[in-house]
């Protein structure tokens, strides 16, 4: 774990900075690398060009920009000399509405002309624009804000920011209820960013192809911050592109990446035909949402390199476990060990389970949320005991490996018998013909729910609903079988790329 004077993120960066001044942090598709020492010198920058503007550290400031360097550096200044919300630039504007009403920004951070909708939000609520404007030339995520003109280097630079402050600022994906505001402090990141990387062995040589969000933990932390707190560099797209990604590969040399189920099965239907042998990889990362076992199998063979399950979430500033790489066991199936947090399973009652049975995984640690923020209702039932309560169904092995049953919410109970929807997407996930699969619940008027899944067929597959539900007899127990099965050309998705299984059935007009 992190030592106490390296708490914060940019202390860490200070760090790296010290050790290897010159050393690549971020690099951009085109532009010169930005090193260590660059990174942090646009941090004293940022800081003092903010506290020209009348912003303050404990200001709030939402950022809006496309994914790419300045994604990536703007976040990590902002959270240097305040909290930072970056919001996804696709949002409407009564969602960037809400989501600048309820973080309680100060201003909105924005590039102009390129999001009519976050300055339209702005306005609606009075906020002041800060322009972020990309320095011509300069290396990769080097901007400047305010009118452009470049800021005086300062001659005495604020004192660094404390592990308590509040450094970045996320909302739930409230799928089923309102969105819930989670502050994560400068602790929760540091802490997690240094787990990752242990987990992940990452040093001075290693390179991240990020095709993650930057508005999201997963990008923000799983990527970049593990990266950046051990020494190492990311490549800074624009985001997921599987027809660009074999390029990225060719051109880039990254070692690692880091991504969602769907796009890994994406990347495969693209790459099936490459040589395995043609990259520089040394592992691939697998998180926020469960990873098919076919689909895990398909990316070792055509990479040849090692694939980590990873389970994470937002309250936990990222990962809360991990499979550990070679020479330690990665068990597909399970997201693996913990990873600097604490795992348990409990049951309704509040009682924690012994291995082996099932029951809601709940988490303890420094890089767990202090709670909810204006939620008193959401905290009271999330924190028993001091543990979080994660909303996920899964058990421990004697071994001390974390197995996913799926979210409590998604559970589906036919009659009586609880099914888990992930069990039956992997069945599903199985047949040759399959591309993706999604179970959900099906409302029925006897049974209460029943069992569908839309499926979406591999490129030039063929196959039928009986065939498939016969498949799946073969491999689960009959009360698991889909009733019916729905052939979709595509799933919906959510920003981060995370297949909607809430709502489905309405969504595909069955409800």
């Amino acid at each position: 774990m992190s030592r106490p004077d390296a708490l914060t993120v940019e202390a860490l960066l200070r760090e790296q900075s010290a050790r290897q001044p010159d050393a690549v942090s971020i690099l951009g598709l085109e532009a010169p690398p930005l090193t260590a020492a660059g990174l942090t010198a646009l941090i004293d920058r940022t800081r003092l060009a903010l506290r020209a503007l009348g912003f303050g550290a404990r200001d709030r400031l939402g950022l809006v920009l496309a994914n790419g360097p300045e994604a990536a550096t703007g976040f990590l200044a902002i959270a240097a000399s305040g909290a930072c919300a970056p919001l996804n630039p696709a949002y409407t504007q009564a969602e960037l509405e809400f989501a600048l009403a309820d973080i309680g920004a100060s201003a909105l951070v924005v590039p102009e002309g390129r999001f009519p909708a976050a300055e339209a939000a702005a306005g609606a609520l009075r906020l002041p624009l800060v322009r972020l404007h990309a320095v011509e030339g300069a290396p990769a995520g080097v901007f400047q804000l305010g009118t452009g003109q470049q800021a005086p280097t300062p001659t005495q630079p604020d004192a660094l920011r404390g592990p308590d402050d509040v450094a970045l600022l996320l909302h739930t994906s409230g799928t089923t209820s309102r969105p819930k505001l989670v502050p994560l402090r400068q602790r929760h990141l540091a802490t997690s960013a240094v787990a990752i990387a242990e987990a992940l062995g990452l040093g001075p040589a290693d390179r991240c192809l990020n095709v993650m969000p930057l508005f999201h933990v997963h990008g923000l932390v799983g990527a970049l911050l593990s990266s950046l707190s051990a020494g190492a560099s990311v490549i800074c797209t624009p985001g997921f592109h599987a027809l660009r990604f074999s390029s990225w590969l060719d051109d880039h040399a990254p070692t690692w990446f880091t991504a969602v189920p769907t796009m890994h099965q994406a990347i495969l239907a693209r790459l099936a035909r490459r040589p395995p042998e043609a990259h520089t990889l040394r592992f691939v990362r697998s998180c926020s949402a469960p990873l098919p076992p076919r689909v895990h199998r398909d990316l070792e063979a055509c990479f040849r390199v090692p694939v980590v399950e990873a389970y994470g979430m937002t309250e936990a500033a990222h990962q809360i476990a991990c499979n550990p790489l070679p020479p330690g066991q990665r068990r597909p199936g399970s997201v693996g060990l913990p990873t600097g947090t604490s795992v348990a399973i409990m049951d309704d009652g509040g009682r924690l389970l012994p291995p082996g049975e099932t029951g809601e995984i709940v988490i303890r640690g420094p890089a767990v949320t202090d709670g909810y923020e204006r939620n008193e209702e959401a905290n009271a039932s999330a924190f028993v005991d001091g543990w979080f309560r994660t909303g996920d169904q899964g058990w421990l092995g004697a071994d001390g490996y974390v197995h996913l049953a799926g979210r409590l919410k998604e559970i589906i109970n036919r009659g009586g018998e609880k099914i888990s929807p992930v069990e039956v997407d992997g069945a599903l996930a199985d047949h040759p013909a399959v591309r993706f699969a999604v179970a959900f619940a099906l409302p029925h008027d006897t049974l209460g729910e029943d069992i569908a899944a839309a499926v979406v067929l591999a490129e030039g597959e063929t196959v039928g609903e009986s065939e498939l539900r016969a498949f799946v007899r073969e491999r689960l127990a009959a009360f698991k079988v889909p009733s019916r099965i729905l052939f979709v050309g595509e799933i919906p998705k959510g920003p981060t790329g995370k297949l909607q299984r809430i709502g489905l059935a309405s969504a595909l007009g069955l409800s």
